[in-house]
């Protein structure tokens, strides 16, 4: 048979007869997929175990769509969050195994199962355990949504701050404390330091009432030449395809590839006529570039480009079929990132991202200065704090009555961050099957609606 894995610490003999079963079986106990080891003190898969922490480091909450008794197998896991974290806890996942630095391997090795009452499981999945940490809390009037739609996707309005891919490929390495997903009732993590002023504005932003008020003068003719230097014309890429026509794994790669060549191109294009291209050295704006250019195409598809990548694109990957072994063999990664691109749809959806705002926001993103090896990072932020502002006036200027919506609008920012650093970790080839998943789950939402 397999050789079990050691079991130091567990001193109940039940529990070590019961878990020795199950090594020996190699099935994880939450999903049944095979197991790789003793996992915070149960026998999990790796799948199951990454959910797990990642879901308690973050502090998430979610929510079921059903009633709370959702089937736990491999092949229905990621449906809903809920069940699995629900089941993880029942099953005697132990919190207190997992490194509060948020590095990889537990905190210790010899920290066994637990059995925790029910009103313990309640308190942890409604947020409740949480909230004691929490040291600022956000406001929470005006017409802003604080939920996201269910069925999988991560009920939190959520984004996750990590520095950008360029100073941390991995979010292992800057401590799960500080991705917050939530960011009502959390502490402000030092990743946030790139948006400043954001906690001081929202602080007393909703107790003012919505008063009439003009566009400062210079706001204004910042604004234009900020939307002067965007390419605002549909893309060129062709993306119509005959009925009937099974479009191939290699064709729609080919396809992705092509469109990510030529919204990267009208990047390369837009800074060479920014208000304040002759601000910054060339080597400043390469370096801003190169660690930037995934989450500027990201912003663009899901806002100025949406109708054409949600539906000419879309009508494209609908006629792609993947394989069984394809669908096997989606990872863990790249259900994530599928779960927050539909999270975030459904959000700049739900805003309806004027041009304007979206030039603001992709100004903010760009002129980031907390990215390595910047030549004059003082300078990136008075231009990223005079934008921040002019977004901001323009906002409470053109919405007077959702008070919410400037800080909504910046709290994507970190989440399109967050998600453009994810994608680098999914495997090239499950690219086409992603974008199916993605825009499929889009376009079924918006028709619902």
């Amino acid at each position: 048979g397999t050789e079990p894995v050691p079991l130091a610490g567990l001193c109940q003999a039940a529990e070590t007869s019961v878990l020795y079963e199950r090594v020996d079986q190699r099935t994880c106990l939450i999903c049944g997929d095979r197991a790789t080891g003793l996992h915070y003190g149960i026998i999990s898969c790796e799948g199951c175990k990454g959910f797990f922490k990642r879901s308690i480091c973050n502090k998430r909450v979610y929510r079921c769509s059903r009633d709370k008794n959702c089937v736990m197998s491999r092949k229905q896991r990621n449906r809903c969050q809920y069940c699995r974290l629900l089941k993880c806890l029942q099953m005697g996942m132990n919190r207190k195994a997992i490194r509060e630095d948020g590095m990889p391997g537990g905190r210790n090795k010899s920290i066994g199962p637990v059995q925790i009452s029910e009103e313990e499981i309640e308190r942890i999945m409604s947020g409740q355990e949480f909230e004691g940490e929490a040291n600022m809390s956000w406001s929470n009037n005006g017409d802003s949504d604080h939920s996201s739609p269910g069925n999988g996707v991560s009920e939190s309005n959520q984004p996750s701050p990590v520095s950008t891919p360029s100073s941390s490929r991995s979010v292992e390495l800057n401590g799960f404390a500080a991705l917050r997903d939530q960011y009502i009732g959390t502490p402000v993590s030092t990743h946030y330091q790139y948006l400043p002023h954001l906690f001081s504005y929202s602080a007393h932003s909703a107790l003012m009432p919505p008063q009439t008020r003009s566009l400062d003068p210079q706001s204004h003719s910042l604004i234009n030449q900020l939307v002067s230097a965007e390419d605002l014309e549909p893309l060129g890429t062709p993306m119509l395809i005959e009925d009937g026509y099974k479009v191939t794994q290699a064709e729609l790669f080919a396809l992705l590839c092509r469109l990510a060549d030529e919204l990267l191109f009208r990047q390369i294009a837009w800074i060479k006529k920014l208000p304040f291209f002759c601000e910054l050295s060339i080597k400043d704006y390469t370096c801003l570039l190169s660690s930037t250019w995934q989450e500027l195409i990201l912003l663009s598809s899901l806002t100025v480009y949406s109708k054409q990548i949600f539906g000419d694109l879309a009508d494209v990957t609908s006629k792609y079929s993947p394989s069984d072994d394809e669908l096997h063999r989606f990872s863990e990664e790249g259900m994530e990132v599928m779960e927050r691109l539909i999270y975030l749809f459904r959000k700049f959806n739900q805003l309806k991202v004027s041009n304007e705002e979206y030039a603001c926001m992709k100004a903010i993103n760009f002129l980031n200065q907390d990215i390595r090896g910047l030549t004059n990072a003082s300078q990136l932020e008075q231009l990223n704090k005079r934008y921040w502002y002019v977004c901001q006036d323009f906002t409470e200027y053109k919405y007077p009555h959702q008070p919410n919506r400037f800080p909504d609008l910046m709290m994507c920012l970190p989440e399109i961050r967050y998600i453009a650093g994810k994608m680098v970790n999914v495997p090239l080839e499950q690219l086409p099957l992603l974008f199916k998943a993605v825009l499929h789950s889009c376009k079924t939402s918006v028709s619902k609606e």
